[in-house]
């Protein structure tokens, strides 16, 4: 089970973060937010790796990975906590012991299994008493969108922020939902609609799309679990590969979504 949160940083990790801290606008406090945060991250794909490996090394106290799926050569490309030598191997175990040996002060808890709307109460449970409750933030990086649809339905029921990334070819969508804000949530701007059909294997996908994303997907979860802001709050950000383009778009609560009701 995860362990109870530690108030301080020690003096091995404040030299370990001192270029965060020197940050303007960022401090120790923030720092101390990031090593008191619980997150939940499902998928160890293209975009699971980086933001994992990205939220390992700036911090984050607890890390907790789902993922059922096993390494085979064609992840290789873009997945970048693997190698060759772990191909047939869980992506979860091997994501976790990479972890592990990049920042011992960052706790990983790794299971081997999809998460569904039936299993993810006795999944967490294996990790957290308390169920979903003590996670600061979701982190969906899947790859199609029923799975997504399910995760929302999750975080909007444990009233719990999602940030949900995607990334396929050259293209990429980042957004950050907090249902308990009543500004909407992935039913709100989706409608659970999308190609499921249509993915990596099928259209192909260039090894930097899914880095950049990941890393923009950090890059929010950072900002949002340190200082307790929301960059991208009611919007949809949109990146464009190939011509390097970056477009948000703002996105309004569906008062008869069927998910989060119509509550304002």
């Amino acid at each position: 089970m995860l362990n109870q949160p530690f108030n301080t940083l020690n003096d091995q990790e404040m030299l370990r973060y001192a270029r965060q801290i020197l940050l303007d606008g960022w401090d120790i406090d923030a720092q101390t937010n990031l090593k008191n945060s619980n997150v939940l991250i499902i998928g160890m794909g293209g975009l699971g790796c980086p933001l994992a490996e990205t939220l390992c090394r700036a911090g984050v106290g607890q890390l907790v990975i789902v993922d059922d799926d096993v390494i085979d050569e064609s992840n290789l490309q873009r997945q970048s906590l693997f190698t060759p030598n772990d191909i047939g191997k869980s992506k979860a175990l091997i994501a976790k012991e990479k972890l592990n040996k990049i920042n011992d002060f960052c706790e990983v808890f790794a299971f081997q299994e999809r998460l569904t709307l039936d299993n993810y109460q006795e999944i967490v449970k294996q990790f957290n008493k308390n169920s979903l409750s003590n996670f600061n933030l979701i982190c969906d990086c899947t790859d199609n969108f029923k799975t997504r649809d399910h995760i929302n339905q999750i975080a909007v029921k444990q009233n719990l922020p999602l940030l949900s990334a995607s990334g396929i070819a050259q293209v990429g969508q980042l957004a950050l939902f907090e249902p308990y804000k009543n500004s909407g949530c992935y039913h709100c701007l989706f409608h659970g609609e999308g190609d499921d059909s249509r993915t990596c294997a099928t259209s192909g996908v260039l090894a930097s799309t899914t880095q950049i994303m990941g890393n923009l997907q950090a890059q929010v979860a950072l900002t949002f679990l340190g200082l307790n802001k929301n960059p991208i709050a009611q919007t949809l950000l949109l990146w464009q590969g190939e011509t390097l383009s970056l477009r948000k778009l703002k996105f309004k609560k569906d008062l008869n979504c069927s998910i989060c009701g119509g509550e304002l």
